[in-house]
């Protein structure tokens, strides 16, 4: 059986136990000697032994608090960081420049739920007119991701990072420097150019920033979405995205 530490015995006693029994449990505003604390322990564990329950409620109600305290952190953390997420110049958008809801999405090009719900984000994008789209490379799970992104944040100066993002999206399989090369020569990019691009320091300082952007989010896996004010970590349904956007429009 675990032991509980002293001053924790005599706090749950003094939370658990009727008003007869808090005697013991009071002294914990002075040092008890070994006797008390023999007395605390003995009536905690009895108490306990007969009631187990009560270690479910209060796991229970810790992990409620520690959401509740995340999300805070996380909706103090999206006020504080709303210009790197929506108005930074040096990300991707697609859909409506101009739109009245961003969603930014958090991303790796080697994460399969990445690749699942993508048939899901160019269907929102498509179906509506109103919506801007921001893309955060978030190269993480590989070194082929952070090759990958550094390609795909390269093909902006050709015009094609639309098209080169879909294709390393649709790619089944793992990717490699030949892979990639390949998908890039696929959507019309200049190779040659592409690798000399994709290590500037540009590329380089986009990814750090979002690196650094996602830390300071608590974001710590791939996807992740910012629609509005809300922060969903994980992959969404095309409908569960349509909803949060509706949400944040009428926000």
């Amino acid at each position: 059986m675990t032991r509980f530490r002293p001053a924790a015995l005599a706090l749950a006693a003094a939370l658990a136990l009727p008003t007869g029994l808090l005697a013991p449990a009071l002294q914990a505003q002075s040092p008890m000697d070994d006797a008390q604390r023999k007395a605390v322990e003995e009536v905690v564990r009895d108490y306990i032994l007969k009631n187990p329950e009560i270690i479910l409620e209060a796991v229970d109600s810790l992990q409620k608090r520690q959401k509740m305290a995340e999300e805070q952190k996380a909706k103090t953390a999206l006020a504080e960081n709303k210009a790197a997420l929506f108005q930074n110049p040096a990300d991707p958008v697609a859909g409506n420049p101009k739109g009245d809801v961003t969603v930014v999405e958090f991303f790796d090009y080697q994460c399969g739920y990445c690749k699942a719900v993508q048939a899901d984000t160019e269907r929102l994008i498509k179906d509506d007119g109103k919506l801007r789209f921001v893309f955060k490379e978030f190269p993480i799970l590989s070194p082929a991701s952070l090759t990958a992104a550094k390609a795909a944040l390269a093909s902006r100066g050709q015009g094609k990072y639309l098209e080169f993002h879909n294709a390393l999206m649709a790619h089944r399989g793992q990717l490699d420097d030949d892979v990639i090369q390949r998908l890039a020569k696929s959507v019309g990019l200049d190779t040659d150019r592409l690798k000399k691009d994709m290590n500037s320091p540009e590329v380089l300082k986009v990814i750090a920033a979002n690196q650094a952007l996602a830390e300071e989010l608590g974001i710590r896996g791939t996807p992740a979405f910012i629609i509005g004010d809300e922060l969903v970590p994980g992959a969404i349904k095309l409908d569960q995205m349509k909803d949060l956007v509706a949400a944040a429009r009428k926000g």
